[in-house]
Parts: C-alpha cells; structure tokens; sequence
C-alpha cells in the first residue's frame, strides 16, 4: 500500500505528510472531546487530565498548552458548539442550521469546518456546488457526519425539556431512565397522589356547582325580569279589556235606544191611520155593547171583533219579522267585513302586539284621555292613552284592505326591461307628473289629460333624453320648471322643463347615484346618495357639492325633512335609517333600527313621521322628534 504525500493549506497551515495530519485530526478529537465535557465535570478534574493527556509519551501528539480560546480553524465548531452549551443564550443561535435556521438536525460536517442539516446541504448541493457559509467549492462527497454535535445536541435537547417539563415529568423520566424506588417510597408516592387526587376533585366539583349556581341565578333574574314585565302586561290587558267591555256595552245600549227611538218613529207614522180607525171601532163597539147590554146583542157582532183583533196581531208580526230580516241582513254584511279585518289581524298579529305593547308601556303613567267637547261622541272614560292610540293605529289598519285603480299609463311591452319606471314624481300643483327609468327619458304627464282621457298609450306633454339609465326624479317645490334627476354614472342634473335642457351637472360621486330630493323650504339645495356609501349636499348656485357625509354602507334612498333644510333621513343598506343634523354631521342625530333587510325608500309623511320601505316586505313608521318606531 503507498502512501502518497499531499498538502492541506488553510490560511497560512499546511501538513506536509499523510502521518503528521492524521496526528493533529486525532488531537484535535481528543481535545475536543474533553472540551465537551466540561459541562457535567469537575473542571480542575478535566484541567489535570488535560495537561496529562497533552504531555503524554506519544510521539505522534504533540506537547500544547491549554487555552481557554481556540488558536486554530480547526477547533471552531465544536469548541464554539461547548461554549454555547455553557451559556444558555448563545445555544439556539450557535445551534442553528445556516440554511434553514433551526436546530441543525442529522448533523454533518463539510471539509470546510461547517455543519448542517443533512438534507438542507444535500438540497443545496443539487442546486450549487459550494457551501453556504464560505462559498468554498464542495460536494457530496465531502459531507461527513458530526457524530459529536448530534450527541450534543441531544444532550442540550435533554437538559432544555428537563429544564421546561413539570415535576411529574421530570419524575416520569426519571423512572424511564431506571431510577430505582423502594415499594414503601412507592406507598408514600400513591397514598400523596391520591390525597392530591381528591383534593383536586373536591375543588373541581366546588367550581363547576359556583359556576352552576351562578348561571341559575342569572337565569332565574332574567326570568323574574320577564315575569314582572308579563304581569304588568297582563296588567295592562285585562284593565283595557275591562274597559274595551264597559265601552261596547255603552255602545249597544246606545244602539238599543235607537232603534227603539227608529221604530217608535216608524210605527206612528204607518200605524196612525188604523189606529185611529180601530180606535173608533172599538169606540163604537163599546157604545154598542152598551146598548147591547141594555137590549141584547146579537152573536154575528162578537166573532167580526175577534177576527179584527187577530188580523191586527198578524200585522205587527209581519212587521217585526221583516224588520229583523233586515237587520238580520246587515247584521251579516258586517260580519263578513268583520272577518276580513280579523284576517288581517292575525296576519301582523306579531307586529300589531310589538305596537301595543310599545304604546301602553310607554304612556301607562300618562293622563286619561280628555273628554271631547262634542256631545254627540260617546266618551270614554277609564280609556288609557296609549289604549286609545293604538285603537287609531289598529283602526286605519283594518279599515283599507286593497287600492283602486283609478288610471293607468302604458309606455309600451310592459315586459320590455327598456320600460322599467324608477321613479315617479308630482309637480308642485300636482297638475304634472314626470316618470323615468332604464329607457335614458324624462316623460312629463298631464294628471288631468291622464285622468279623464282614457286611451291605450298616453303621449308626454314634455320629454327630455338623458346619456344614461335614471334611477330616481325631485321636483323643485318652488320653481316648478325645475326638476332633479340622478343616474345609473352617478351624475346628478338638474334640468328646466320648458326648455328641456340641462342647467346644472353634478359628476362628484364615484359610482351608480339611487337618490336625490330637493329641499321644500330652500329651493337651492339638494341632496343625493350613492353606492358609494356618500351623502352629498349641493347647491345650484355652486358647482361642487357644499357637505359630503361618508358613511359605511351603500345609500338607497335620502329625503329631506318638509320642514326645514337642515335635516335629512338617509335609508342604507346597513339595514337602518340614519337621521342627520347637516350642522353636525360628524354623527347621526337618531338610528332607527327594525328592518331586517336594506331600507329601500324613506319618506316624510309629516314633520315628524317618516315612513321607510324595505326589501324585507315590510313598511315601518318612525317619530323623528321622539326617536321612537310608531
């Protein structure tokens, strides 16, 4: 076998033969491996066998004196590795993979004096053929498993998780490793755990009957919440009850003494003829039976008196069965309408209870209702205030059932999506009606010619073409030549119906604009809303929107209050009506919520309510002033 002489340099070393290498790689060993470990040993024990080792007899290892810091490339890594086994913050950082920086796993070293994980440097290989660290060219072969670094990582793992892990782990270790333990330490072990052990169930079972007593105390207030409010309902109920009662036998009485009064009527006006008649009859027949009892009277006299009286007995028979007939007929009319309006009860009944409920809460402690001047107008007295209100609001419920046709305008295939209407809207004198929609047109309407002319297509008095799809209209309540309209491009105009042209154009919003309205009190301003979640107030005196509102849901409809220009109602589809204040309108001044889906449509109906329509088929009524859903 020949040996054959090669050089190593690094730096400024070189080894000129195979022996003298070999010698200094064993020494290096050596060295390091005392070094690794000092941390479980005596260090003046490891310091002596040290100084032995290093001038031992044998002549293939040199004489060195013990330094605390490495000299040499060749002793970095693991020395470095023993020192940061000593200082536990230098560990994770000394003990990471430069490729993938966690703990190196599979530990192997390249011939350049680096470790890493076995398959982060054979990944890395594939690609490159140098080390990641110094960049020296390297390969597959020159990758050496770091048995020493993978014992001191496991043991470093050994000594983190016994530093991290519970006594019970500790001790579960222990008995793994084969810690011996006698069978009275083992009694005394068991008899402890156990006391433990039920100790731990004691106050385990005491917490979970806290927790249990807690949530039935809690349910237990919440229910005696509810029963005192159902009380004071029931409360509420049966006093109106008691007096809905006193009130309906008010009325039938008072029903009873006019019809009697009617009959009365009726019977001296048809009865005053054979009255009188059967009253002379019987005048004579008793000046005849008189003289009859002075001188006889015959037989044939008596049985004509007595077919008489029962030929008028028949006759008030009669009567009064076609009198009941009649009042058995109207009698049947009203109770088929009062079918109907029962039906429609039960059909909001759930809503119509919500309203009642509302109503007699809030004004339970109020002042009866005052007694009406009116004479004619039974009074009703022991009637609660918002009894009596609601009566009204159940009354108007159940009094219309269905809406009358009284005109209608066709504008062409009723199926054509060209000729959807999106808005609807009146003049000032309500003699002009414009519509518009998908059809890019603004048809102006005689009311009157509609009315009263009927005809299959009624033509428009005026009509204006737009760029774009219209989604809604505002008539200027002032000047009557004016009339607003926003688009499907979020351009809101302002048009003059008599010359048919455009006097102003708002291109402000970003996206598809659903509303504007006018303001009734200042004919200047107008607002609008957008499915860019914007309220803008405008001007036509100026070109740019005067107050901008951002808000976090898409707008669906804005209205401003009839009686003054500083309010609006903005319906979003946040499902809620935002009431503003434009002199503040950092917030809201009320947010009514109810709907369950996007409020479609608002509108005031007065100064105060304000009626809102949703795409969750239902129609609400607000109090703007008392911020309360009516």
């Amino acid at each position: 076998m020949a040996w054959s002489v090669f050089t190593l340099r690094k730096g400024n070393r070189s080894f000129g033969s195979l022996s003298l290498f070999l010698s200094k790689f064993y020494f290096i060993l050596s060295r390091n491996f005392v070094y690794l470990s000092l941390h479980t040993s005596n260090p003046k024990t490891v310091t002596k066998n040290m100084e032995e080792f290093s001038t031992g007899t044998d002549p293939r290892v040199p004489a060195v004196k013990l330094d605390s810091k490495p000299s040499s490339f060749e002793e970095v890594p693991l020395e470095a590795a023993s020192a940061a086994v000593s200082e536990d913050a230098e560990v994770d950082k000394d003990l990471l993979c430069p490729i993938c920086m966690q703990i190196i796993k599979d530990a192997f070293l390249t011939s350049c004096g680096h470790s890493f994980c076995y398959m982060c440097i054979i990944t890395h290989l594939r690609n490159k053929s140098d080390c990641p660290w110094c960049s020296q060219f390297l390969t597959n072969n020159q990758l050496f498993p770091n048995i020493l670094l993978d014992k001191l990582l496991k043991k470093t793992s050994a000594r983190q998780i016994s530093k991290t892990a519970s006594p019970v782990e500790q001790f579960r270790q222990a008995l793994q490793q084969g810690y011996e333990v006698t069978i009275k330490e083992l009694d005394n072990l068991l008899s402890l755990l156990a006391e433990k052990k039920r100790k731990m169930e004691q106050e385990e079972a005491e917490r979970n009957m806290q927790i249990l007593l807690d949530f039935l105390q809690c349910l237990r207030k919440q229910k005696v919440d509810e029963l005192n409010e159902i009380q004071t309902d029931l409360q509420f109920i049966k006093e109106d009850i008691n007096s809905v009662e006193r009130h309906r036998m008010d009325l039938y009485r008072a029903r009873d003494r006019y019809s009697v009064k009617l009959r009365m009527l009726g019977d001296d006006s048809s009865t005053r003829k054979p009255w009188s008649s059967s009253m002379d009859k019987n005048n004579s027949g008793i000046v005849s039976s008189s003289l009859n009892i002075r001188g006889g009277m015959p037989a044939g006299n008596l049985q004509n008196k007595k077919i008489d009286g029962k030929t008028q007995l028949s006759g008030h028979v009669s009567q009064r069965k076609d009198a009941l007939s009649g009042a058995d007929s109207q009698g049947f009319n009203q109770s088929g309408l009062s079918v109907a309006r029962k039906k429609r009860i039960h059909a909001q009944f759930n809503d119509l209870q919500e309203c009642y409920l509302q109503k007699r809460r809030q004004l339970a402690n109020q002042l009866h209702i005052k007694q009406e001047s009116d004479k004619n107008v039974i009074h009703r007295e022991g009637y609660n205030a918002g009894l009596a209100d609601f009566q009204s609001v159940l009354s108007t419920f159940t009094q219309y059932s269905r809406l009358r046709v009284i005109a209608e305008v066709r504008l062409g295939d009723l199926f054509h999506s060209a000729n959807i209407v999106s808005s609807i809207e009146f003049d000032r004198d309500d003699e002009l009606f414009a519509t518009a929609g998908v059809s890019r047109r603004i048809k102006v309407f005689d009311l009157s010619m509609v009315l009263n002319e009927p005809a299959d297509v009624h033509c428009p008095v005026v009509e204006m073409s737009t760029r774009s799809k219209l989604s809604c209209l505002s008539w200027n309540k002032h000047w009557k030549n004016h009339i607003a309209s926003s688009d499907y491009e979020g351009i809101v105009t302002v048009w003059d119906v008599t010359t048919r042209q455009s006097l102003m154009e708002y291109e402000e919003h970003e996206k598809r604009a659903w509303s504007v309205d006018f303001s009734r009190t200042d004919p200047s301003m107008l607002v609008s809303g957008s499915d860019d979640c914007k309220v803008k107030v405008w001007c036509t005196k100026q070109e740019a929107s005067v107050i901008n509102i951002d808000m976090k849901a898409n707008i669906c409809c804005v209205k401003y209050n009839p009686g003054s220009s500083n309010f609006i109602a903005v319906g979003s589809a946040d499902h809620h009506i935002h009431y503003y204040d434009l002199r503040n309108i950092s917030s809201p001044l009320h947010v009514f919520s109810g709907h369950k889906k996007a409020v479609s449509y608002v509108k005031f109906l007065s100064e105060n309510e304000l009626a809102s329509a949703s795409t969750d088929s239902t129609l609400r009524l607000w109090d703007v002033k008392e911020n309360l859903p009516v």
